[in-house]
């Protein structure tokens, strides 16, 4: 019962993790998340050009308003600045400096001086005219300066020397705002004579105009240098605070609103000009509308187009995979198929391909399977031969023990050693240690003494650190024979072999060196010996055994990979000196053991 509910939910599982299914999710989800992005980046990318381009209007209408404020404060500039240069004025504050007071009469006759200025500026309500000492002689009420508005003011318009400064609301009228100037004496080196003060209506202040319906184009507010509202438009209640301290956008409960800045050098006020972000963003719902209906319509066309796809792509995968279910070892047959894809009929001869030769790798297999079992037969044959070999050599030495030829017998137990060195069975290990190769090389070395007699000395010397590094089996003891055959037998003269095993200036590495003290060689013998060693044509090997061009060979199979063009022999000799070759191998070559 498990079993079969097991197989049944392994069926379900299949069919949807089919090819076909993969590949049409897989596609419709990829079209999803390409629209979804695009949507998305479009969607941000147009609502931020249209929110910079009405901040780019507002800017221009920011900039428009404040050309136009400047150009009233220059009409009140202009106004008191005729005012404080006049004849009469300047004439009347001169005597007061010397201290003749003026009279009813000329204080009358400012009046009609004012008028005529003030005429010229709709905005201007009233002008006064002040002394150095803070009375008023015009209007006629004795009105002290200094109680009309705050010292502070009167300090800057001294200051400015005859610059006009705004003093903000009058304190009398809030629906008034008061500028004041200082009046210079131009007869006098321009001393101090008096102060003008003009009051000026908010209302001329106004600086965006209605349009043909009557409605305010924008929201305009303007503030002091003190943040009081000078003049707005506004319908709605905003913290004079808040605008100007915030950023591009301001909140007002539900509503937004961006707010572009522009600050007067005349005046220090600030020109603020707000508009709502809702009428900004007006082409955005459509635009969304259009993204939204788009994208519905592109993953309806994208279904139907992966469904056929994916169709096209597996229905003949499913049938070269018919074919590959059906094919047995030994007798695989081929898929004739043609495909309208040209990847899909390149799949389908590679499977051809593949079935004749997996046909033709079986028959060769069988074929080496029965050399094989003939190879076997004849290598147990092969294994007569040594152990006859060991035997014959035992029973010479038993031999020789019962006749007392003690030389002999040791000679017989050496040669028995070596060849149980040299002729190892196909399990045994190719690496040994320095120290039982070196021990194999002492061996040699002992039965070669028994032949050469005094003829011959030999030295071994190898430090304790290194006994148990790992080398190759017999890469020293040809190198041994090759100077006992080469160096010691062709002198007659008494040979020295000395073998060195040390630490190698390179780190991580023994150096290996086996030296005689025979007739050397020429430079034209060294040379053919090392175009051999480097694959030229090969030397005379007489007498050399496995040779040196063996052993440089399986020095570059065993260490090629690790020391690279290090793993070389190398060969040095000299006429009437002695010959010395020398190799070098890794201290650790675990990786090379194990292989």
């Amino acid at each position: 019962m498990q079993k079969g509910e097991l197989e049944k939910l392994q069926g379900k599982t299949g069919r949807f993790n089919s090819l076909r299914n993969q590949i049409f999710v897989g596609f419709v989800l990829v079209m999803l998340i390409v629209l979804l992005l695009a949507g998305v980046t479009a969607y941000d990318r147009v609502a931020a050009l249209l929110k910079s381009n009405a901040e780019k209007h507002i800017h221009q209408t920011a900039v428009q308003a404040s050309g136009r404020l400047d150009a009233l404060i220059a009409q009140v500039n202009s106004l008191t600045a005729q005012v404080a240069d006049d004849s009469y004025v300047q004439r009347l504050l001169s005597d007061e400096k010397r201290g003749k007071p003026a009279t009813f009469n000329q204080r009358q006759a400012l009046l009609q001086i004012a008028g005529s200025y003030q005429s010229f500026i709709n905005g201007a309500q009233s002008m006064e005219i002040y002394t150095t000492g803070y009375n008023r002689i015009f209007p006629m009420d004795d009105r002290s300066l200094d109680l009309r508005v705050e010292r502070s003011w009167i300090t800057q318009a001294d200051e400015g020397k005859g610059r006009l400064v705004w003093a903000g609301s009058d304190p009398e009228d809030p629906g008034v705002l008061l500028a004041i100037r200082r009046i210079n004496l131009l007869d006098h080196a321009f001393e101090h004579g008096g102060y003008v003060v003009v009051r000026m209506q908010r209302s001329f202040f106004q600086l965006n105009d209605s349009n043909e319906t009557g409605e305010l184009q924008d929201s305009i507010l303007l503030l002091d240098g003190d943040g009081e509202v000078v003049t707005s438009n506004l319908e709605i209640n905003l913290d004079p605070e808040a605008i100007m301290d915030s950023g591009s956008v301001i909140q007002n409960g539900e509503e937004s609103y961006i707010v572009v800045r522009h600050k007067s050098e005349l005046t220090g006020w600030t020109l603020a000009v707000l508009t709502p972000l809702g009428e900004t963003t007006e082409g955005v719902s459509i635009l969304r509308t259009a993204l939204l209906v788009s994208g519905i319509i592109g993953v309806v066309l994208f279904l139907v187009m992966s469904f056929f796809l994916s169709t096209m792509i597996t229905r003949p995968l499913i049938r070269l995979m018919r074919a590959m279910r059906g094919a047995q070892p030994g007798a695989m047959r081929p898929n004739l198929m043609v495909s309208s894809t040209m990847e899909i009929n390149e799949l389908n001869d590679v499977y051809n391909q593949m079935v004749y030769r997996q046909n033709e790798l079986t028959r060769e297999v069988h074929e080496k399977e029965v050399m094989q079992s003939r190879a076997e037969l004849k290598a147990l044959q092969s294994q007569i031969n040594p152990h006859f070999l060991f035997n014959t050599l035992e029973a010479f030495y038993w031999s020789l023990e019962e006749k007392g030829d003690e030389e002999m017998s040791r000679m017989v137990v050496a040669m028995s050693r070596l060849f149980r060195y040299i002729i190892s069975s196909p399990h045994q290990d190719e690496w040994v240690t320095i120290a039982d190769e070196l021990e194999h090389a002492e061996r040699y070395l002992n039965i070669m003494q028994m032949r050469l007699g005094e003829r011959m000395q030999w030295e071994i010397r190898l430090s304790q650190e290194l006994r148990s590094v790992p080398i190759p089996k017999l890469l020293i003891q040809p190198l041994v024979e090759n100077a006992i055959l080469h160096g010691i037998e062709s002198t007659l003269r008494p040979g020295k072999v000395e073998i060195c095993v040390e630490p190698s200036s390179a780190e991580g590495r023994v150096r290996v060196e086996v030296r005689d003290n025979g007739p050397g060689m020429d430079e034209g013998r060294l040379l053919s010996i090392i175009q051999a060693l480097d694959g030229g044509p090969a030397a005379s090997t007489k007498g050399t055994g496995v040779g040196l061009i063996n052993v440089h060979r399986r020095l570059k199979v065993y260490f090629g990979s690790q020391l690279g063009d290090s793993a070389k022999l190398v060969v040095e000799s000299e006429e009437g000196v002695g010959t010395v070759v020398s190799f070098e191998i890794p201290r650790e070559t675990g990786a090379a053991h194990d292989s």
